[in-house]
């Protein structure tokens, strides 16, 4: 089979995603919320620009959710026994179980597009190079996300437990991240024993925040562009990507 076949699989993904409208539109509209109401609110509030900060904290976060929705997906033919008629598709495995990964991947892309105009519409527009660094390092991450929720979703059959591991992997990775917080405040808050120093050190490493930190480090100039910021991306899709592809085309010869 020609590899042409994971084209096909990546459009029909995408018309299931947009038969979700209302809760695109709920999304979109939570998301923009945030952005223009609490963050202008608590711009307000505290002694630094709260709305510079979070715009590219949101835009992962938008990332993070729109990626993630594939495992949803995914859960759901594990447990109706879907693979039964995914099987019969002339597609081998390997073109099913990367077409969906790409696919989980390309939707967080293209949902988090509007709110990453946003950001250059506010923050400033960087140089070229710049921006094709950040499209690439988001394209790593939202792969490593769809990864993730895939690898997740095959691993039980019951939807109570697969909600369960998605909502912790949700908080770890939201809360436990620079999107919300600056890293300074994480470690001095860590230091003063108000939380318990491994969740900073989670912080740092984090690839969300390491996502957030990048596109600040070229509308912001804030922290400064280190390749440091590059690394826990790359070290966290790869192989996400690469473990959970082979755990779905498991789960398809299991079927079989």
């Amino acid at each position: 089979m020609a590899i042409t076949a994971i084209p096909y699989i990546i459009e029909r993904d995408f018309k299931r995603f947009f038969r979700y409208k209302w809760w695109l539109a709920g999304m979109i509209s939570m998301n923009l919320a945030d952005l223009f109401i609490m963050a202008l609110v608590y711009t307000k509030m505290i002694k630094f620009d709260y709305f510079k900060f979070f715009a590219p904290g949101i835009t992962v976060t938008a990332l993070f959710a729109a990626a993630f929705m594939i495992g949803r997906e995914v859960n759901w033919e594990v447990r109706r026994d879907y693979y039964y008629y995914l099987l019969s598709l002339p597609v081998e495995h390997w073109e099913l179980a990367l077409g969906r990964v790409l696919s989980g991947a390309l939707r967080g892309m293209v949902y988090m597009f509007p709110l990453l105009l946003i950001d250059f519409a506010f923050l400033g527009v960087p140089p070229p190079l710049e921006v094709l660094i950040i499209f690439l390092m988001l394209f790593l991450l939202s792969l490593g996300i769809s990864g993730l929720s895939i690898m997740i979703a095959v691993s039980t059959n019951s939807f109570e437990k697969f909600a369960v591991m998605r909502g912790v992997t949700y908080y770890v990775l939201f809360f436990c991240s620079t999107v919300f917080y600056p890293l300074d405040l994480i470690k001095s808050i860590s230091e003063q024993g108000i939380i318990p120093p491994f969740l900073a050190v989670l912080a740092e490493v984090n690839p969300l925040s390491n996502a957030a930190d990048l596109i600040r480090s070229f509308l912001l100039a804030n922290p400064p562009f280190n390749i440091t910021l590059i690394i826990p991306i790359i070290t966290f899709s790869l192989p996400i990507t690469l473990v959970s592809s082979l755990a779905y085309a498991k789960i398809l010869r299991r079927q079989r």
